[in-house]
């Protein structure tokens, strides 16, 4: 293992030193490992909560700002936090309007937050809703979760409805928003090369330079099977049909496109990915509006990518072009 770290134990706790030394925008609790927006709570704004495991920076500290998220929970890597730190971070975030708790899909996020909107709400009297993400197509169930994995879709259910926080919409109208963009969301992973957590030291799955996984998750879990490694081209199909499959995706205001880069894949052959994906869109009549392409998503170090298509309506359209002021988006502002 070659990583730049100290000690493998101390990893997340210096890097969240970093990040509050890089970002004066994020304020970090330390004690409960919990990174908010410096100037929160926003007096009538509905709080955005979401967080998890370590390791899939830019995600989840990387969207905390105006127009995003007011607080994420930290974490070990690939760990879910504890119930005492989401109540903690409930609190801290709570202007008056609420909070929503948005929760990607693993077995120990989901039950950590049922846990922390109960405490939240016994401790402080506050509104608390919560909405699961589920958007992988890949498998129902997982070594993680129970249903889908909650995996790219989390970027346009973030940006979308931090938008519309900062309009001053109410809590319940937030979590409707929430719902609806991952019902429109749909996403499928590869990988090129496994992982390799501090803790651990070694590859988290043994996958022979010749073979590639199809549809996994972003913690390195088993795909919907090893295939011999193939072109972009292949790969490509491999993603988008059963995307196109689960969903229809034609109507609309179009599509939002995101081709995430799961940490050791450059954007060179990201933007590759991006043009033999766009060129499958095209010949099934699917008009991308918006695109992203690169690392927002990651799994430590692992190679490969993931894609996820999400069907636009004017709402979400305005709401993801509205200005966004985090340390991993950022325009309009």
């Amino acid at each position: 293992m070659k990583k730049l770290l100290n000690d493998p134990a101390d990893i997340v706790a210096e890097s969240l030193r970093g990040v509050e030394r890089a970002h004066p925008e994020i304020r970090v609790d330390h004690e409960n490992r919990i990174l908010y927006r410096a100037d929160a709570p926003v007096s009538g704004k509905v709080g955005l909560l979401s967080g998890g495991g370590s390791g899939h920076e830019p995600a989840h500290a990387g969207f905390i700002g105006p127009g995003m998220l007011d607080a994420v929970c930290a974490g070990e890597v690939f760990t879910s936090p504890v119930p005492d730190q989401m109540a903690e971070a409930t609190k801290k975030i709570d202007g008056g309007a609420g909070v929503l708790h948005l929760v990607w899909n693993y077995t120990g996020d989901v039950m950590n937050f049922d846990m922390a909107a109960e405490l939240a709400a016994a401790e402080t009297d506050t509104a608390v809703e919560a909405v699961v993400m589920n958007d992988d197509v890949a498998v129902e169930d997982s070594l993680f979760t129970a249903g889908r994995r909650g995996t790219g879709a989390a970027i346009a259910v973030e940006k979308i409805v931090g938008a519309a926080a900062e309009q001053g919409r109410s809590l319940s109208e937030l979590a409707d928003l929430a719902r609806r963009v991952n019902d429109a969301s749909r996403s499928m992973g590869m990988a090129l090369t496994s992982c390799t957590v501090p803790a651990k030291g070694s590859p988290t799955f043994d996958l022979p330079d010749d073979e590639i996984e199809i549809g996994i998750g972003i913690h390195g879990e088993p795909g919907r099977r090893r295939v011999p490694l193939a072109s972009a081209h292949d790969i490509a199909e491999m993603l988008v049909d059963p995307i196109l499959a689960d969903r229809d995706f034609t109507g609309g205001e179009g599509v939002f496109v995101f081709v995430n880069g799961m940490g050791a894949t450059p954007q060179l052959e990201l933007y590759l990915m991006y043009n033999e994906i766009a060129a499958l869109l095209d010949k099934a009549g699917i008009v991308p509006v918006r695109t992203l392409v690169g690392p927002y998503v990651t799994s430590l170090d692992m190679a490969g990518c993931l894609v996820s298509i999400t069907r636009f309506d004017d709402d979400m359209l305005r709401l993801w072009d509205a200005p966004v002021a985090t340390a991993g988006l950022r325009w309009g502002m």
